[in-house]
């Protein structure tokens, strides 16, 4: 389900009569184009997008206040055999008929048990090949008897403003959900992490449509429902979902390795401030150099300012910051850098962000 609400909203009612007014109005405008029908969208995707149940398992801890005393003993015989279960749901779409699916990590989590609910009813244990947390991307595979009906990821970059699209999930628990909005905004930061780049939209996105696909007109998938904001928990009308361009490259390397691999170089940086009268003036400021880093084997220095990577211009730091990260560890890039007024050029063999995998 989604993992987050954001700070506190003004909840707007709507009047019985302009509602009823609006929905008389809504035949007519349908048959003269106004409308869209996703009558047929919601048919052919629909077979491809499951429901998925999570049972997390964990031992029952020993209260510290028994430990070394007489009853430690005793606590541990009548709880060596016993389990604290928790259970959730989500979303996910198959994007391989071999049975490979996509949902977010935090449906996933920790589980010790996965199982996987078709349209038609079918349930199937699921394996979780990989998980990403840095993107709350995971991917699950199923062994089916038959083919399953598989959607295609589409491209986020082409996604405009104002654009019909439709999410399908599990809301609720409630299987077999469609809901359809229009692209509100996108490249949101929510603050859930340094890939945010989300798409922003009001079709409904409630608790358990998360992992659940984002299609567009032509039913391909250009986004995964993630998030909302919202102060009960429910759709407020804004609903966050990880863009496919970010997404697809991350399942595919689940899907070959099982985990994920980013570049690292070792600073932190920030977003260069104009100077007055220097406007134009453009970069990223290193602000400081791990020791022991590829940055700073390479010669980077803090205060240098990066312009440019492998000749293209970088400008924020969350654009350099996902440049590196897409680079294989061991690769080089070439970092061109303002340092004392003059421009530098410096190769920097990229090393592998702690923590990954």
């Amino acid at each position: 389900m989604p993992r987050r609400r954001f700070g506190l909203a003004a909840l707007a009612l709507l009047l019985a009569g302009p509602v009823l007014t609006l929905a008389a109005c809504a035949p007519a405008a349908a048959q003269r184009g106004l409308v869209p029908d996703f009558a047929d969208l919601a048919e052919r995707v629909q077979p491809a997008v499951v429901n998925i149940a999570v049972t997390s398992e964990q031992r029952m801890e020993i209260p510290p206040e028994l430990r070394g005393t007489p009853f430690e003993r005793y606590f541990r015989d009548r709880q060596r055999n016993r389990r604290q279960e928790t259970v959730g749901a989500g979303s996910g779409f198959v994007i391989d008929p071999a049975g490979f699916i996509v949902t977010n990590n935090h449906v996933v989590g920790n589980a010790s048990r996965v199982v996987v609910s078709l349209q038609n009813g079918t349930e199937l244990p699921a394996r979780v090949v990989g998980t990403d947390e840095l993107t709350d991307l995971a991917l699950l595979k199923v062994e089916a008897r038959t083919t399953l009906t598989a959607v295609s990821f589409g491209s986020s970059a082409a996604a405009r403003v104002g654009s019909w699209v439709l999410a399908a999930g599990n809301p609720f628990g409630l299987g077999g959900t469609v809901t359809a909005g229009i692209i509100s905004a996108r490249g949101r930061e929510i603050g859930a992490g340094p890939f945010d780049d989300f798409i922003q939209t009001d079709a409904a996105i409630n608790p358990g449509n998360s992992g659940g696909p984002l299609f567009n007109a032509a039913g391909e998938v250009i986004g995964i429902n993630t998030a909302i904001y919202s102060p009960s928990g429910a759709s407020a009308g804004i609903g966050f979902a990880t863009p496919s361009d970010l997404a697809r490259p991350v399942i595919e390397q689940l899907r070959r390795d099982g985990r994920v691999e980013r570049g690292w170089l070792g600073v932190s940086v920030q977003d260069l401030v104009p100077e007055e009268g220097q406007l134009n003036r453009r970069g990223v400021l290193i602000a400081g150099i791990e020791r022991n880093s590829p940055a700073g084997r390479a010669g980077l220095r803090q205060g240098d300012v990066v312009v440019a990577i492998n000749g293209e211009r970088v400008e924020t730091s969350r654009a350099l910051v996902r440049t590196v990260a897409a680079v294989q560890p061991g690769q080089t890039l070439r970092l061109t850098v303002m340092r004392e007024g003059r421009e530098r050029e410096l190769p920097v063999q990229v090393g592998r962000r702690p923590g990954a995998g």
